[in-house]
């Protein structure tokens, strides 16, 4: 503390002391300004914690509450004694408040302890104030209830602050920060201290019941695994409810989850669940999607050529279901339908269903189609352009495929071994080439295990023309021959009933000429009976 006064022309010497509360002074130290000795009183508060330099200014160290005293500088000389006093304040900022007492856990609609706010060590006193998520919380009845008290250590004279909060929180309390500031003074002025943010488990009764179908998914099908779990908005949540299946009466006792395994389409319905008290419900429907489907005829099936078929695949769904035909892995356009078997129609056929909106949800059924048919032969000739062989083709159909043999009656060589074509829909051909030496016979044999079937053609010696009967023909080649056929029998019977018509007119006209000779004989006898009569012969 410097001394306030100017040192004086003529200072003998220089005092501090300070007053006590009454008034009375306490000398503390004593400077000479001539033999430069310095003298400190026997005061046992200061002992050792003085020290008075030569322009009177005085230290303290250690400084202690006691030292908020006032102080006077005092300089004498001859003449005069001067007095200046030095107001000394002591401030101790106190530790950081920490909130203690806390409680374990805080209830809705109930005015409990939350904790208490402790700062030690002040001085002068402090103020304490209760924060919750960073704004004061005022005191209301009922509901915020702060008592704040001051203890003063006698000893060393500081104070601890200890506010305590109690708080009646509400459900928007959770993950409420609660936290508590300090207010002191220093020698720059007022100042705060902040503890650390303390968060309570608020506990709340439930409001609302939820119930949800795990997994999430937009569609249920037959044999998948549901689980329904149900939840309360309350905390601590609730661990028991009932749940309530569609056709029972009584709630299942359960933890938050009820499993279902494999469910099948009679699963669908409202499920329920509620709490063990039956206090709140919560409801949700579910749809288990299914998809039938009835494949009329299946599994292998051996008709025979010419037969009729019917086939149907019906389909039975939650949902309108998309169908579609397979034949030996092609898409069909359109359902088959089977009026005359033929050998084409052979295959494997799969019907198949889907329902677009549920994944994985697909069925089919397979019918393997086999058309059986005894063998048919046609054969036909031709010569061939080097004029020097023929060749003869037998065209077979049957199935199970037949096996074709030849035969040949009569004199002629045969040129190559017997061809066949591919056997396709039942269908195929064998040809041999020959070159005859006279008229023979061939006969191709064709045999399966339905039957066996013979038929021979007679083919001239290579030298004499004949007719080549085409390999093939079509429906319209056909259809014209018929045609050529019915008009040159047309002609036919008509130029037989007009020879016929022209006959019986001739006939007619000889005989009317007979009858009327005879007459004019017959009159003449009478007229001339005289005359020979004509016999007639």
């Amino acid at each position: 503390m410097p001394c306030p006064l100017e040192v004086p022309d003529g200072l003998m010497f220089g005092k501090w002391k300070y007053e006590m509360p009454n008034g009375s002074p306490v000398f503390i130290a004593f400077r000479s300004s001539t033999k430069k000795n310095v003298q400190y009183d026997d005061v046992p508060d200061y002992k050792d914690r003085l020290s008075l330099s030569e322009n009177y200014t005085l230290s303290i160290k250690n400084a202690r509450i006691s030292d908020e005293k006032r102080f006077v500088c005092m300089l004498v000389t001859e003449d005069d004694v001067s007095e200046e006093p030095t107001i000394v304040k002591v401030f101790k900022q106190p530790s950081q408040p920490e909130i203690l007492h806390q409680a374990d856990l805080l209830e809705t609609e109930k005015l409990q302890m939350l904790g208490e706010c402790i700062a030690r060590d002040s001085y002068p006193e402090g103020n304490v104030t209760w924060y919750k998520n960073g704004r004061v919380l005022q005191p209301v009845d009922d509901v915020v209830v702060i008592n704040l008290q001051k203890i003063v250590d006698r000893t060393t004279g500081l104070f601890t602050m200890t506010s305590s909060l109690q708080y009646m929180p509400t459900k928007e309390d959770v993950n409420a920060k609660f936290s508590c500031i300090v207010t002191y003074y220093g020698p720059s002025g007022q100042k705060t201290m902040q503890s650390e943010p303390v968060v309570f488990d608020v506990h709340y009764p439930t409001e609302k019941v939820t119930i949800q179908v795990l997994p999430q998914s937009s569609t249920i099908k037959e044999g998948d695994n549901i689980t329904l779990k149900c939840s309360g908005n309350g905390n601590p949540p609730p661990q028991e409810f009932l749940f309530y299946i569609p056709g029972e009466t009584e709630g299942i006792r359960s933890s938050d989850t009820y499993v279902m395994t494999d469910v099948r389409r009679n699963a669908t319905g409202q499920y329920r669940c509620s709490l063990t008290d039956k206090s709140m419900m919560d409801s949700t429907t579910i749809t288990v999607h299914y998809l039938d489907l009835q494949l009329t005829p299946s599994g292998e099936v051996t008709k025979q050529i010419g037969e009729a078929l019917p086939v149907s695949c019906t389909i039975s769904s939650s949902r309108n279901a998309t169908v579609f035909w397979i034949k030996d892995n092609t898409r069909m356009q359109t359902s088959p339908s089977f009026s005359s078997l033929q050998y084409q129609d052979a295959g494997n056929y799969v019907c198949e269903t889907t329902l677009q909106e549920v994944e994985g949800l697909r069925k089919r059924q397979t019918l393997k189609l086999i058309v059986e048919g005894k063998p048919q032969i046609k054969m036909t000739k031709k010569t061939n352009t080097n004029k020097m062989s023929k060749t003869i083709i037998c065209h077979v159909e049957g199935f199970p495929k037949p096996a074709v043999q030849w035969t040949v009656t009569g004199s002629g060589s045969i040129l190559n071994k017997t061809e066949e074509t591919k056997y396709v829909n039942g269908k195929f051909s064998s040809k041999i080439v020959i070159a005859p030496e006279e008229n023979v016979t061939l006969t191709c044999i064709a045999e399966n295990e339905l039957e066996r079937t013979v038929t021979s053609m007679n083919v001239s010696a290579i030298n004499i023309p004949e007719y080549d009967e085409p390999e093939d023909r079509s429906d319209d080649n056909s259809e014209k021959v018929n045609d050529q056929a019915k008009l040159i029998v047309g002609i036919v019977v008509g130029l037989l009933l007009v020879a016929l018509i022209a006959g019986v007119v001739y006939w007619l006209y000889v005989k009317k000429s007979n009858d009327a000779k005879g007459k004019s004989e017959n009159a003449a006898a009478q007229n001339f009976p005289s005359l020979p009569r004509q016999e007639k012969r």
